[in-house]
């Protein structure tokens, strides 16, 4: 019994952490929502800093967790706990008896049509982060034109009080200056702005591609908040801001906008942390015992945490704590007579 162990969530984290329970010797089983492992990886075609490819990178963590019964399209329905031992009913009738239980339920995007100030789902020529990773992934979106114009709006429902997510997450900053230099790449004429708060590149490699974006590319980076986008007679956008590094206002016509969506918690954290009787934070995203020295663990014995499941995390970071995971479970599970 002590030696199964239960992933919630088939996305990175939760495919290292698996890896790693194995390797441990722990018999390890996968409950993915969707129908395929990978998450949100599988949807992106190159990684920040450095331009890794992300089929590459998640091909390599599929590889130690292909013999490993995984439970596709599959929820939990209940949990109870019985001593040091979990019962998890499973939406497609089966029954896994586990001695621990990891969430790695990774997150949600902002949905973009929330800010209607910024038009998407209104405006065609408006796309998210995510839309734009997708066709550098499969060279295919009919908005995308030959745009001789593009803007990048960052924090769109990050730091955003009346969107009511208060987090940074993390990775908008980076992605928008990588999304920006692979537009200049696909489209070496267009002219590229990024509207920012300010920037946060605080991880190694950042903020050499940040000058990188500005030296090699011509990127223009503007402080200031995009206020109104409209579109013209021709379908373009025309975007109101302020620089407010200069304090002068801005108007300017765009072949493309894109809004660079935040992390937010999953939809489901609610019920699963009930299921599990463990704490969520106000932001949504699980609370683990300690943010420093029990950051993996949760406050019921045997649950633990990994990746994004409790607030935005870098993909390194995310397989990080799940390496951090497997082995605070292996240290619980071995003091377990």
């Amino acid at each position: 019994m002590n030696k199964q162990v239960l992933v919630i969530g088939g996305g990175p984290a939760g495919l290292e952490a698996a890896g790693q329970l194995e390797n441990l010797g722990y018999k390890a089983y996968i409950v993915e929502k969707s129908d395929k492992l990978g998450g949100h990886l599988l949807k992106w075609d190159r990684l920040f800093p450095e331009s890794i490819s992300a089929a590459e990178t998640l091909q390599k963590l599929l590889e130690p967790v292909g013999h490993i019964t995984t439970f596709l399209d599959c929820t939990v329905v209940s949990v109870s706990k019985t001593g040091e031992h979990f019962s998890v009913q499973l939406s497609n009738d089966a029954t896994l008896n586990v001695s621990a239980i990891i969430v790695s339920a990774g997150f949600s995007l902002f949905p973009a049509e929330k800010k209607e100030e910024y038009g998407y789902n209104i405006y065609n020529r408006v796309i998210t982060s995510a839309d734009l990773e997708d066709f550098f992934k499969t060279g295919s979106d009919s908005r995308i034109q030959n745009p001789k114009s593009v803007g990048f709006v960052h924090c769109v429902g990050s730091r955003d009080e009346k969107a009511c997510n208060r987090q940074c997450s993390k990775v908008c900053c980076i992605t928008a200056v990588k999304q920006a230099c692979e537009i200049k790449e696909q489209y070496p004429d267009a002219d590229i702005y990024c509207f920012y708060m300010d920037l946060r590149m605080y991880g190694r490699g950042y903020e050499d591609l940040y000058l990188e974006a500005q030296s090699k590319y011509g990127i223009r980076f503007i402080r200031g908040r995009v206020s109104e986008v409209a579109e013209d007679e021709t379908g373009k956008l025309v975007i109101k801001a302020e620089d407010t590094l200069s304090s002068k206002p801005l108007k300017i016509t765009l072949d493309l906008l894109v809004l660079m969506v935040g992390m937010i918690k999953n939809a489901d954290n609610e019920n699963l942390s009930s299921l599990l009787n463990t704490r969520l934070g106000d932001d949504g995203f699980f609370q683990s015992a300690s943010p420093i020295l029990r950051s993996t663990e949760g406050e019921i014995a045997g649950i633990f945490f990994a990746g994004a499941s409790t607030g935005p995390k870098t993909l390194p970071e995310s397989i990080n704590e799940a390496k951090a995971s497997a082995l605070a479970i292996h240290g619980y599970l071995s003091k377990q007579k």
